[in-house]
């Protein structure tokens, strides 16, 4: 499945993305994983599928449309793509539905039924149909397939049930409707009344189908027939040129055969009877480009995240409590111990509280003037807004630079910028043409040294309880002045500024870690420790992949922590022969980027906010920071070392899909997560 591009192997994104995606499958298919867990493995693996085709598959299928005689090369390349993805899917979906049964079938032997609409007793259809009455009248409003003439309008964030409804008359009358499933107001799982120590749960779409009689009362039919179907839309064309450098600018705008929106991928129950299945597609307006599957009897797996805990803890995870460090709590001025010496936390095993007590402190303190931060995600009630409302009403100048195209969070972030402005925050959309990636913030004191914070995630605390972010605050002249100059490029975009301790991209941000890997190869032609060791989101940008496989020739050990897309291929002789890839899935989300160099004996540490991907490194304003701390330092090399040693949750990422675990021969079975976890309860409490 690799694709030569400049005569080196290079795995696509897309395909690699299909294999990271199954690692979160094959999570859920673990007997030793939690059952709860498990559960919300499978809802996690269905939500990024449904992302994946909204915005992958889409961008893809548009350039395989595109009918310009100039794109025939990358519209062949794109048809081979979305072959494979199809091939995978299929193989994956038998997966997944296995795991589903799998996990149903082991929630009964702990006394948690999921039961459908025919194996429910009397009292509890009692309960349903009252349920209904009460609650879900006037929520469910059947559209007749006749009266429509597509569902181009309709949400793909839901379900619905396409319904063949009969009458019994001398005709035997049938008539065909769909219904949309109102889950984002009940939820799609309804708890049944306990009995005899047993949970009972049954799915939304099990009641509508109990409730049918109800649902059409009065209109004289006799018997229902309900199955479920879902679809995916496609969602925009990802112009981040990560599917082919120029040529989608040039697509996007030619393209004119498929309108924003349209159906792409339809799942629908296997026993839907052919003349209503054939009504439903009518109505969706399907090419033979797009991804027709036929189900099991529920979709929209997403909802699996949000399944009801039964109250048995005992089920999930075991509690691990955010440590807040010693370092960083008592009534001390925060912003004091900053200015002394740099501080680190690494969410979600350190409070995130801590930096809200910085922005808090920040905001009444009378020596500090002023306050600027970028936002990509903010939380739904977020104290780091309110912080900074608090700041501007004190009188600090208050400056935040929000980026409106952070994918499917538009509309909160557009809701939180209006309410800053009305405050008096000066408040900046981000740069055309350059999304503003970067996590940093820069406080001006008016007595002693400005003091700034470099993450390698959102400033989000719903992300801080379950992604893994590193985040250095340092009043170091040399960082926080360089900081502050990233804000003005930002006023500022495309004017000539010159770095020289931060990695900024689209500057030179690029240019800086080629040079970093070229002088790990000549300090191993010198005979000099020479070693990489990165932990990253995604690595698909073609010239660090070749760089790295130049480094890999010339005999340096690179050792990577890859959570999603990577196209390097290992164990290519000549090629790839030193180069080993880790892929950690577990209760936390693996989003901090650390880069180690060894720098010939003298360790280079970075962190920040950018992937090795063409998006991060030419089409983003992003930032790396140096840790010059000895301690930090420290810090940062255990995290990386933790997930290369990790045997329990580390799959072998090689570009071929196998997903094995890394077995180290004669060592104990070792868990990073975990001995993370215990090493901070132990160390920072």
């Amino acid at each position: 499945m690799t694709v030569k591009k400049k005569e080196f192997p290079y795995l696509e994104r897309d395909i690699s993305w299909m294999y990271f995606n199954r690692r979160i499958l094959q999570e859920a298919m673990r007997p030793n994983v939690p059952l709860m867990e498990r559960m919300t493995f499978l809802g996690i693996y269905s939500n990024n599928l449904d992302e994946f085709f909204r915005v992958r598959v889409a961008s893809e299928s548009r350039i395989v449309e595109y009918t310009d005689k100039t794109a025939s090369r990358e519209r062949e390349h794109a048809k081979n793509i979305l072959k494979q993805i199809r091939r995978l899917n299929s193989i994956y979906m038998k997966e997944y539905e296995t795991a589903v049964h799998d996990v149903t079938q082991a929630l009964q032997e702990k006394n948690i039924f999921l039961v459908s609409d025919t194996e429910v007793t009397p009292e509890q259809l009692q309960f349903i149909n009252s349920y209904y009455k009460t609650k879900l009248s006037g929520s469910v409003i059947p559209i007749w397939l006749s009266a429509v003439k597509s569902l181009d309008s309709d949400n793909d964030e839901n379900i619905y049930l396409a319904i063949k409804a009969h009458k019994q008359d001398s005709r035997n009358t049938v008539d065909y409707a769909f219904l949309e499933l109102p889950v984002n107001i009940y939820g799609r799982f309804i708890r049944l009344p306990d009995r005899d120590g047993k949970c009972y749960l049954i799915y939304l779409d099990d009641v509508i189908r109990c409730c049918l009689p109800l649902v059409f009362e009065g209109l004289d039919f006799k018997t229902f027939e309900a199955y479920a179907f879902k679809f995916t839309r496609d969602a925009e064309m990802e112009i981040d040129n990560d599917l082919r450098n120029g040529t989608l600018q040039k697509i996007s705008k030619g393209v004119k055969s498929r309108k924003r929106g349209e159906p792409l991928r339809v799942i629908y129950d296997s026993r839907m009877p052919k003349d209503l299945l054939r009504r439903v597609l009518r109505k969706l307006d399907l090419d033979k480009l797009d991804t027709v599957l036929d189900g099991g009897r529920y979709q929209n797996h997403k909802d699996l995240m949000k399944f009801p805990d039964c109250d048995r803890h005992d089920l999930k995870y075991p509690s691990w409590p955010s440590v807040l460090k010693k370092e960083l709590d008592g009534a001390d001025s925060l912003l004091h111990k900053i200015q002394q010496k740099d501080r680190f936390i690494h969410v979600p095993y350190h409070s995130f509280d801590s930096f809200i007590r910085v922005l808090q402190e920040a905001a009444i303190s009378k020596q500090v003037r002023s306050i600027k931060i970028t936002l990509y995600r903010l939380a739904k009630d977020s104290k780091v807004v309110k912080a900074l409302i608090g700041a501007a009403r004190n009188g600090k100048k208050v400056t935040v630079v929000i980026e409106l195209l952070a994918r499917f969070d538009e509309e909160s972030n557009i809701k939180w910028s209006k309410k800053m402005q009305d405050a008096g925050i000066k408040v900046y959309f981000g740069v055309e043409g350059l999304k503003v990636h970067s996590k940093i913030t820069h406080i001006e004191m008016k007595t002693g040294s400005d003091i700034a914070c470099i993450s390698t995630g959102n400033f989000h605390e719903g992300n801080a309880r379950t992604y893994t972010d590193c985040m250095l605050m340092t009043a170091s002249p040399r960082l926080v002045k360089e900081v502050n100059m990233v804000f003005d490029f930002i006023e500022k975009p495309y004017t000539p500024i010159k770095f020289r301790e931060l990695l900024v991209s689209p500057n030179e941000m690029k240019k800086k870690f080629i040079s970093l890997i070229n002088d790990e190869i000549k300090n191993k032609k010198a005979g000099k420790p020479a070693y990489i060791k990165v932990k990253i989101n995604h690595i698909t940008d073609e010239v660090i992949i070749e760089k790295l496989y130049e480094a890999s020739r010339n005999g340096v050990n690179i050792d990577l922590i890859v959570r999603g897309n990577c196209s390097i291929v290992t164990g290519v002789p000549g090629v790839s022969d030193n180069i080993r890839i880790h892929g950690i899935i577990d209760r936390y989300l693996e989003h901090a980027r650390i880069f180690v160099f060894a720098a010939g004996g003298e360790e280079k540490v970075f962190i920040g906010s950018a992937d090795w991907m063409p998006r991060n490194l030419d089409h983003r304003i992003e930032v790396i920071t140096p840790i010059y701390d000895p301690e930090i330092k420290e810090e940062m090399k255990r995290i990386v070392d933790f997930g290369l040693a990790d045997t329990m949750q580390g799959r072998i990422v090689e570009g071929k899909g196998s997903n094995e675990f890394w077995n180290y021969p004669g060592e104990k079975p070792f868990r990073s997560q975990e001995a993370l976890y215990n090493y901070y309860s132990t160390t920072d409490k």
